[in-house]
Protein backbone atom coordinates (compact mmCIF):
# COMPACT_ATOMS: atom_id res chain seq x y z
CA UNK A 1 0.00 0.00 0.00
CA UNK A 2 2.94 2.39 0.69
CA UNK A 3 4.67 1.62 -2.20
CA UNK A 4 1.63 2.36 -4.25
CA UNK A 5 1.33 5.56 -2.40
CA UNK A 6 4.70 6.61 -3.02
CA UNK A 7 4.14 5.28 -6.68
CA UNK A 8 1.11 8.07 -7.03
CA UNK A 9 2.54 10.91 -5.68
CA UNK A 10 5.77 10.77 -7.59
CA UNK A 11 5.14 12.55 -10.49
CA UNK A 12 3.73 15.66 -8.29
CA UNK A 13 7.06 15.40 -6.31
CA UNK A 14 8.82 15.65 -10.07
CA UNK A 15 6.20 18.37 -10.92
CA UNK A 16 7.25 20.35 -7.26
CA UNK A 17 10.82 20.06 -8.13
CA UNK A 18 10.72 21.74 -11.91
CA UNK A 19 8.54 24.93 -10.69
CA UNK A 20 10.46 24.83 -7.62
CA UNK A 21 13.83 25.47 -10.46
CA UNK A 22 11.86 27.57 -12.73
CA UNK A 23 13.03 31.58 -12.10
CA UNK A 24 10.62 34.00 -10.47
CA UNK A 25 9.10 36.38 -13.35
CA UNK A 26 9.50 39.91 -12.84
CA UNK A 27 6.00 41.21 -13.34
CA UNK A 28 6.75 45.51 -14.16
CA UNK A 29 4.22 48.29 -14.54
CA UNK A 30 6.07 51.20 -16.21
CA UNK A 31 5.94 53.31 -13.66
CA UNK A 32 6.97 50.19 -11.53
CA UNK A 33 10.13 49.63 -13.84
CA UNK A 34 11.21 53.47 -13.78
CA UNK A 35 11.09 52.63 -9.87
CA UNK A 36 12.89 50.18 -9.56
CA UNK A 37 15.28 51.17 -12.44
CA UNK A 38 16.05 54.54 -10.06
CA UNK A 39 16.66 52.42 -6.58
CA UNK A 40 18.81 49.89 -8.70
CA UNK A 41 20.71 51.09 -11.63
CA UNK A 42 24.29 51.67 -11.01
CA UNK A 43 24.48 54.97 -12.75
CA UNK A 44 21.71 56.20 -10.38
CA UNK A 45 23.82 54.71 -7.09
CA UNK A 46 27.06 56.55 -8.43
CA UNK A 47 25.41 59.84 -9.01
CA UNK A 48 24.12 59.24 -4.58
CA UNK A 49 27.40 58.53 -4.13
CA UNK A 50 29.23 61.89 -6.04
CA UNK A 51 26.62 63.22 -3.24
CA UNK A 52 28.06 61.44 -0.42
CA UNK A 53 31.64 62.03 -1.89
CA UNK A 54 30.79 65.81 -2.11
CA UNK A 55 29.43 65.52 1.90
CA UNK A 56 32.67 64.04 2.93
CA UNK A 57 34.90 66.81 0.87
CA UNK A 58 32.63 69.78 2.84
CA UNK A 59 33.74 67.68 6.21
CA UNK A 60 37.21 67.91 5.59
CA UNK A 61 37.13 71.13 4.54
CA UNK A 62 35.67 71.99 8.01
CA UNK A 63 37.30 70.20 10.35
CA UNK A 64 40.83 71.60 8.93
CA UNK A 65 39.40 74.65 10.85
CA UNK A 66 38.90 73.27 14.24
CA UNK A 67 40.91 71.86 16.58
CA UNK A 68 43.56 68.98 15.66
CA UNK A 69 45.67 66.86 18.45
CA UNK A 70 47.89 64.43 18.07
CA UNK A 71 50.25 62.49 20.57
CA UNK A 72 53.58 60.88 20.42
CA UNK A 73 55.24 58.32 23.06
CA UNK A 74 58.74 58.10 23.01
CA UNK A 75 60.98 56.02 24.82
CA UNK A 76 65.25 56.65 24.64
CA UNK A 77 68.00 54.44 26.51
CA UNK A 78 71.98 55.43 26.25
CA UNK A 79 72.84 51.84 27.36
CA UNK A 80 74.96 53.25 30.26
CA UNK A 81 76.79 56.05 28.70
CA UNK A 82 77.24 58.67 31.05
CA UNK A 83 77.95 62.57 30.21
CA UNK A 84 81.33 63.81 31.43
CA UNK A 85 80.13 67.63 32.64
CA UNK A 86 83.42 69.64 34.07
CA UNK A 87 85.19 66.21 35.28
CA UNK A 88 82.14 65.21 36.65
CA UNK A 89 80.10 62.49 35.44
CA UNK A 90 76.33 62.74 34.52
CA UNK A 91 74.74 59.36 34.06
CA UNK A 92 72.22 59.29 31.22
CA UNK A 93 69.20 57.00 31.99
CA UNK A 94 66.58 55.93 30.11
CA UNK A 95 64.02 58.01 29.52
CA UNK A 96 60.44 57.70 28.38
CA UNK A 97 58.19 61.14 26.92
CA UNK A 98 54.64 61.77 26.65
CA UNK A 99 54.06 64.43 24.29
CA UNK A 100 50.30 66.15 23.24
CA UNK A 101 49.75 68.77 20.88
CA UNK A 102 46.54 70.85 20.22
CA UNK A 103 46.89 73.03 17.02
CA UNK A 104 44.05 75.30 15.36
CA UNK A 105 44.26 77.22 11.74
CA UNK A 106 41.86 79.71 10.36
CA UNK A 107 42.89 81.20 6.91
CA UNK A 108 40.75 82.35 4.42
CA UNK A 109 40.82 79.91 1.67
CA UNK A 110 39.31 77.36 4.51
CA UNK A 111 36.11 79.77 4.78
CA UNK A 112 36.05 80.34 1.12
CA UNK A 113 36.50 76.48 0.73
CA UNK A 114 33.78 75.40 2.62
CA UNK A 115 31.41 77.35 0.80
CA UNK A 116 32.59 76.02 -2.44
CA UNK A 117 32.00 72.54 -1.01
CA UNK A 118 28.59 73.42 -0.48
CA UNK A 119 28.27 74.04 -3.98
CA UNK A 120 29.76 71.56 -4.88
CA UNK A 121 27.40 69.59 -2.84
CA UNK A 122 24.17 71.34 -5.19
CA UNK A 123 25.60 70.36 -8.31
CA UNK A 124 26.10 66.92 -7.41
CA UNK A 125 22.39 66.92 -6.12
CA UNK A 126 21.34 68.10 -9.60
CA UNK A 127 23.07 65.88 -11.25
CA UNK A 128 21.49 63.19 -9.29
CA UNK A 129 18.18 64.42 -10.36
CA UNK A 130 19.52 64.49 -14.19
CA UNK A 131 20.64 61.19 -14.04
CA UNK A 132 17.33 59.89 -12.56
CA UNK A 133 15.49 62.11 -15.13
CA UNK A 134 17.78 60.02 -18.32
CA UNK A 135 17.01 56.37 -16.35
CA UNK A 136 13.64 57.21 -16.30
CA UNK A 137 13.68 58.79 -20.15
CA UNK A 138 15.45 55.72 -21.29
CA UNK A 139 13.27 53.12 -19.21
CA UNK A 140 10.01 54.50 -21.10
CA UNK A 141 11.34 54.19 -24.47
CA UNK A 142 12.45 50.95 -23.98
CA UNK A 143 9.55 49.81 -22.56
CA UNK A 144 7.14 51.09 -25.10
CA UNK A 145 9.24 49.37 -27.82
CA UNK A 146 8.98 46.57 -26.36
CA UNK A 147 5.32 46.46 -26.47
CA UNK A 148 5.11 47.74 -29.90
CA UNK A 149 7.67 45.41 -30.95
CA UNK A 150 5.74 42.29 -29.46
CA UNK A 151 2.65 43.56 -30.76
CA UNK A 152 3.67 44.06 -34.33
CA UNK A 153 4.76 39.75 -33.99
CA UNK A 154 1.26 39.28 -33.04
CA UNK A 155 0.15 40.89 -36.10
CA UNK A 156 2.71 39.13 -38.08
CA UNK A 157 1.85 35.81 -36.86
CA UNK A 158 -1.53 36.30 -37.95
CA UNK A 159 -0.61 37.44 -41.01
CA UNK A 160 1.80 34.34 -41.75
CA UNK A 161 -0.80 32.30 -40.52
CA UNK A 162 -3.08 33.43 -43.54
CA UNK A 163 -0.45 33.34 -46.28
CA UNK A 164 0.33 29.88 -44.68
CA UNK A 165 -3.48 28.83 -45.55
CA UNK A 166 -3.46 30.58 -48.98
CA UNK A 167 -0.09 28.79 -50.01
CA UNK A 168 -1.90 24.91 -49.06
CA UNK A 169 -4.73 25.80 -51.00
CA UNK A 170 -2.62 26.66 -54.02
CA UNK A 171 -0.30 23.92 -53.56
CA UNK A 172 -3.58 21.06 -53.51
CA UNK A 173 -4.79 23.32 -56.75
CA UNK A 174 -1.48 22.74 -58.68
CA UNK A 175 -1.25 19.15 -57.31
CA UNK A 176 -4.98 19.11 -59.30
CA UNK A 177 -4.27 21.07 -62.27
CA UNK A 178 -6.29 23.91 -61.66
CA UNK A 179 -3.42 26.79 -60.59
CA UNK A 180 -0.11 27.12 -61.67
CA UNK A 181 3.02 26.34 -60.18
CA UNK A 182 5.01 29.60 -60.16
CA UNK A 183 1.44 30.74 -58.23
CA UNK A 184 2.46 28.46 -54.98
CA UNK A 185 5.67 29.33 -55.47
CA UNK A 186 5.51 33.32 -55.00
CA UNK A 187 3.23 32.20 -52.31
CA UNK A 188 5.89 30.50 -50.93
CA UNK A 189 8.63 33.29 -51.04
CA UNK A 190 6.28 35.63 -49.28
CA UNK A 191 5.73 33.03 -46.60
CA UNK A 192 9.84 32.96 -45.89
CA UNK A 193 9.79 36.71 -46.16
CA UNK A 194 6.96 36.63 -43.26
CA UNK A 195 8.78 34.29 -41.50
CA UNK A 196 11.73 36.02 -41.43
CA UNK A 197 10.20 39.62 -40.81
CA UNK A 198 8.81 37.37 -37.28
CA UNK A 199 11.93 36.28 -36.37
CA UNK A 200 13.87 39.08 -36.98
CA UNK A 201 11.60 41.53 -34.88
CA UNK A 202 11.72 38.40 -31.99
CA UNK A 203 15.04 39.46 -31.85
CA UNK A 204 15.00 42.61 -31.77
CA UNK A 205 12.67 42.13 -28.66
CA UNK A 206 14.93 40.55 -27.22
CA UNK A 207 17.64 43.02 -27.48
CA UNK A 208 15.02 45.42 -25.93
CA UNK A 209 14.47 43.07 -23.08
CA UNK A 210 18.49 43.01 -22.50
CA UNK A 211 18.67 46.88 -22.74
CA UNK A 212 16.12 46.76 -20.13
CA UNK A 213 17.79 44.61 -17.76
CA UNK A 214 20.90 46.85 -17.75
CA UNK A 215 18.19 49.91 -16.87
CA UNK A 216 17.11 47.75 -14.36
CA UNK A 217 20.44 46.84 -12.62
CA UNK A 218 19.73 43.09 -12.96
CA UNK A 219 20.99 40.03 -14.56
CA UNK A 220 21.10 38.79 -18.13
CA UNK A 221 18.97 35.41 -16.66
CA UNK A 222 16.03 37.62 -14.49
CA UNK A 223 12.86 36.71 -16.53
CA UNK A 224 10.71 39.93 -17.10
CA UNK A 225 7.33 40.36 -18.04
CA UNK A 226 5.53 43.77 -19.17
CA UNK A 227 2.03 44.43 -17.04
CA UNK A 228 0.98 47.67 -18.80
CA UNK A 229 -0.99 48.07 -22.27
CA UNK A 230 0.52 49.69 -25.34
CA UNK A 231 -2.58 51.99 -25.21
CA UNK A 232 -2.88 52.94 -21.70
CA UNK A 233 0.75 54.44 -22.00
CA UNK A 234 0.52 55.72 -25.33
CA UNK A 235 -1.56 58.94 -24.93
CA UNK A 236 -0.94 61.27 -27.78
CA UNK A 237 -3.24 63.77 -26.43
CA UNK A 238 -0.86 63.98 -23.55
CA UNK A 239 1.33 64.32 -25.09
CA UNK A 240 0.37 67.00 -27.36
CA UNK A 241 -0.64 69.13 -24.00
CA UNK A 242 3.07 70.20 -23.59
CA UNK A 243 3.15 72.39 -26.51
CA UNK A 244 0.88 74.93 -24.17
CA UNK A 245 3.59 74.40 -21.31
CA UNK A 246 6.39 76.78 -21.21
CA UNK A 247 9.97 76.58 -21.11
CA UNK A 248 11.55 77.93 -17.37
CA UNK A 249 15.40 77.76 -17.55
CA UNK A 250 15.29 77.51 -13.76
CA UNK A 251 13.51 74.49 -13.86
CA UNK A 252 15.81 72.94 -16.38
CA UNK A 253 18.61 70.59 -15.26
CA UNK A 254 20.95 71.56 -17.99
CA UNK A 255 20.96 75.26 -17.17
CA UNK A 256 20.75 74.30 -13.56
CA UNK A 257 24.08 72.64 -13.70
CA UNK A 258 25.73 75.13 -16.28
CA UNK A 259 24.57 77.95 -13.43
CA UNK A 260 26.24 76.27 -10.73
CA UNK A 261 29.33 76.09 -12.99
CA UNK A 262 29.42 80.02 -13.11
CA UNK A 263 29.02 79.97 -9.52
CA UNK A 264 31.37 77.44 -8.60
CA UNK A 265 34.10 79.58 -11.32
CA UNK A 266 33.08 83.17 -9.34
CA UNK A 267 33.71 81.42 -6.34
CA UNK A 268 37.57 80.26 -7.51
CA UNK A 269 38.19 84.14 -7.97
CA UNK A 270 37.49 84.72 -4.43
CA UNK A 271 39.42 81.38 -2.98
CA UNK A 272 42.25 82.39 -5.03
CA UNK A 273 42.46 85.84 -3.82
CA UNK A 274 42.48 84.47 -0.37
CA UNK A 275 45.96 84.29 -0.76
CA UNK A 276 46.53 88.03 0.01
CA UNK A 277 44.91 87.24 3.49
CA UNK A 278 47.34 86.40 6.57
CA UNK A 279 46.99 83.36 8.42
CA UNK A 280 46.58 82.69 11.83
CA UNK A 281 47.57 79.59 13.98
CA UNK A 282 47.32 78.69 16.89
CA UNK A 283 48.75 75.66 19.19
CA UNK A 284 49.41 74.50 22.73
CA UNK A 285 51.96 71.56 23.48
CA UNK A 286 52.30 69.55 26.92
CA UNK A 287 55.73 67.61 27.32
CA UNK A 288 55.96 64.53 30.10
CA UNK A 289 59.05 62.78 30.62
CA UNK A 290 60.11 59.78 33.18
CA UNK A 291 63.35 58.45 34.16
CA UNK A 292 61.69 55.22 35.59
CA UNK A 293 62.73 56.10 39.09
CA UNK A 294 66.09 56.60 38.44
CA UNK A 295 67.98 59.85 38.67
CA UNK A 296 67.00 62.98 36.25
CA UNK A 297 69.31 63.58 33.78
CA UNK A 298 69.49 66.94 31.70
CA UNK A 299 65.80 68.01 30.97
CA UNK A 300 65.55 70.63 28.98
CA UNK A 301 61.68 70.24 27.11
CA UNK A 302 59.29 72.98 29.30
CA UNK A 303 56.15 70.50 30.22
CA UNK A 304 53.58 73.55 28.34
CA UNK A 305 54.21 75.41 26.01
CA UNK A 306 51.83 77.99 24.04
CA UNK A 307 52.49 80.03 20.71
CA UNK A 308 50.47 81.68 18.28
CA UNK A 309 51.58 82.22 14.77
CA UNK A 310 50.53 85.14 12.03
CA UNK A 311 51.48 84.66 9.11
CA UNK A 312 51.02 87.62 6.43
CA UNK A 313 52.08 87.39 2.74
CA UNK A 314 54.28 90.12 1.65
CA UNK A 315 55.69 89.69 -2.04
CA UNK A 316 54.94 87.09 -4.70
CA UNK A 317 56.45 88.57 -7.78
CA UNK A 318 53.16 88.53 -9.29
CA UNK A 319 52.29 84.85 -8.88
CA UNK A 320 48.93 85.63 -6.90
CA UNK A 321 48.14 88.27 -9.38
CA UNK A 322 48.51 85.82 -12.16
CA UNK A 323 46.65 83.42 -10.27
CA UNK A 324 43.45 85.74 -9.72
CA UNK A 325 43.86 87.05 -13.18
CA UNK A 326 43.35 83.33 -14.89
CA UNK A 327 40.55 82.20 -12.57
CA UNK A 328 38.60 85.61 -13.49
CA UNK A 329 39.26 85.00 -17.21
CA UNK A 330 37.70 80.96 -16.59
CA UNK A 331 34.85 82.63 -14.40
CA UNK A 332 33.92 84.53 -17.56
CA UNK A 333 34.31 81.53 -19.85
CA UNK A 334 31.74 80.44 -17.88
CA UNK A 335 29.47 82.83 -18.04
CA UNK A 336 29.87 82.62 -21.53
CA UNK A 337 28.79 78.76 -21.40
CA UNK A 338 25.96 79.65 -19.38
CA UNK A 339 24.71 82.02 -22.05
CA UNK A 340 25.15 79.46 -24.95
CA UNK A 341 23.41 76.84 -22.36
CA UNK A 342 20.49 79.55 -22.42
CA UNK A 343 20.31 80.06 -26.05
CA UNK A 344 21.09 76.28 -26.87
CA UNK A 345 17.53 75.39 -24.73
CA UNK A 346 15.57 78.28 -26.29
CA UNK A 347 16.38 76.48 -29.99
CA UNK A 348 15.98 72.91 -28.36
CA UNK A 349 12.69 73.87 -27.00
CA UNK A 350 11.46 75.00 -30.30
CA UNK A 351 13.38 71.94 -32.21
CA UNK A 352 11.45 69.49 -30.04
CA UNK A 353 8.16 71.22 -30.38
CA UNK A 354 7.89 71.06 -33.71
CA UNK A 355 9.78 67.32 -33.93
CA UNK A 356 6.69 66.65 -31.40
CA UNK A 357 4.01 67.95 -33.92
CA UNK A 358 5.52 66.02 -36.63
CA UNK A 359 6.19 62.74 -34.78
CA UNK A 360 2.34 62.94 -33.92
CA UNK A 361 1.27 64.29 -37.35
CA UNK A 362 3.32 60.89 -38.68
CA UNK A 363 2.01 58.28 -36.19
CA UNK A 364 -1.77 59.55 -36.78
CA UNK A 365 -1.12 59.00 -40.57
CA UNK A 366 0.84 55.55 -40.31
CA UNK A 367 -2.00 54.57 -37.64
CA UNK A 368 -4.71 54.89 -40.20
CA UNK A 369 -2.23 53.29 -42.90
CA UNK A 370 -1.92 50.27 -41.49
CA UNK A 371 -5.01 49.85 -40.75
CA UNK A 372 -5.81 50.41 -44.59
CA UNK A 373 -3.39 47.98 -45.61
CA UNK A 374 -4.36 45.56 -43.09
CA UNK A 375 -8.16 45.26 -44.87
CA UNK A 376 -6.52 45.99 -47.94
CA UNK A 377 -4.30 42.37 -47.23
CA UNK A 378 -7.42 40.37 -45.90
CA UNK A 379 -9.46 41.44 -48.81
CA UNK A 380 -7.48 40.40 -51.68
CA UNK A 381 -6.98 37.08 -49.49
CA UNK A 382 -10.28 36.32 -49.85
CA UNK A 383 -10.12 37.64 -53.36
CA UNK A 384 -7.44 34.78 -54.28
CA UNK A 385 -8.96 32.24 -51.97
CA UNK A 386 -12.02 32.74 -54.37
CA UNK A 387 -10.01 33.47 -57.57
CA UNK A 388 -10.80 36.78 -58.00
CA UNK A 389 -7.01 37.93 -57.35
CA UNK A 390 -3.64 36.58 -58.15
CA UNK A 391 -0.77 35.39 -56.27
CA UNK A 392 1.21 38.59 -57.28
CA UNK A 393 -1.86 41.05 -55.94
CA UNK A 394 -1.54 38.90 -52.44
CA UNK A 395 2.58 39.13 -52.68
CA UNK A 396 2.40 42.79 -53.30
CA UNK A 397 0.11 43.38 -50.18
CA UNK A 398 1.77 41.49 -48.20
CA UNK A 399 4.47 43.39 -48.63
CA UNK A 400 3.01 46.72 -48.34
CA UNK A 401 1.99 45.30 -44.96
CA UNK A 402 5.04 44.41 -43.43
CA UNK A 403 6.22 47.69 -44.30
CA UNK A 404 3.43 50.03 -43.36
CA UNK A 405 3.90 47.81 -39.88
CA UNK A 406 7.25 48.66 -39.67
CA UNK A 407 6.85 52.23 -40.56
CA UNK A 408 4.41 52.19 -37.66
CA UNK A 409 6.48 50.99 -35.40
CA UNK A 410 8.69 53.91 -36.22
CA UNK A 411 6.31 56.84 -35.83
CA UNK A 412 4.95 55.35 -32.72
CA UNK A 413 8.64 55.47 -31.04
CA UNK A 414 9.20 58.56 -32.89
CA UNK A 415 6.31 60.35 -30.88
CA UNK A 416 7.51 58.93 -27.49
CA UNK A 417 10.82 59.36 -28.08
CA UNK A 418 9.65 63.16 -29.11
CA UNK A 419 7.47 63.49 -26.40
CA UNK A 420 10.18 62.31 -23.81
CA UNK A 421 13.09 65.07 -24.88
CA UNK A 422 9.97 67.97 -24.33
CA UNK A 423 9.04 66.64 -21.35
CA UNK A 424 12.60 66.37 -19.58
CA UNK A 425 13.16 70.06 -21.18
CA UNK A 426 10.42 71.61 -19.73
CA UNK A 427 11.60 69.08 -16.59
CA UNK A 428 7.54 68.08 -16.44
Amino acid sequence: MKRRLIVCLLPLFWVLAAMAQLPETMLLSLEGAKQYAVEHNRTVQNAGLSVKQAEAARWQTIASMLPQVSGSLDYANMCGYELKLAGMPIPMNPTGSLSLQASMTIGGQQIVGSLISNLAIEMQDVAKAKTVQAIEANVTNVYVNILATTETVDLLRKNLGNLQSLYKMTQNAVEVGAAEQIDADQLSVQVASMESAINTTERTVEVLFSSLRLLLGVSAEEVIDLTDDLDNILNADEAMKLLSTELVLEENYDYALSKKQAELAQKQVTLKAMEYVPTLTGFYQYSGKTYFGQAEGMNMTPPNTVGVTLSVPIWSSGVRAAGVTEKKLAAQAAQNTLADTEDQLKVQDRQYRYDLVSAYDNYQIQKRNIDVTQRVFDNMAKKFEYGYASSLDVTNTSTNLISAQQNYIQALTSMVQAHVNLKNLLNK
